[in-house]
């Protein structure tokens, strides 16, 4: 998977409540994940995909988060897709 290096302002890691160390990075992955997911961009497999979080963590993650697990046949159709294209 290719990556992006971006540069954010200290405050808004502080504001979000993020560690400054290591984990940071994937942190920001999943709240990026998760918004996408809560606007119906993507759908909840490929969410946990993009953020390399197993569907499982990625699930509880949400509700943590408060955002309804909205799953329907698209939904399905595309977490195939990404089955198949992972190979599994």
């Amino acid at each position: 998977m290719e990556t992006l290096h971006v540069e954010l302002p200290v405050d808004l890691i502080t504001a979000a409540r993020l560690d400054q160390g290591n984990g940071v990075s994937q942190e920001a992955a999943k709240l990026i994940a998760l918004e996408l997911f809560r606007e119906d961009k993507v759908s909840l497999g490929r969410a946990a995909e993009l953020c390399q979080t197993p569907i499982e963590a990625f699930m509880d993650y949400i509700g943590r988060h408060r955002v309804p697990l909205h799953y329907g046949l698209d939904d399905l159709h595309e977490d195939w897709q990404t089955i198949e294209r992972l190979g599994l």
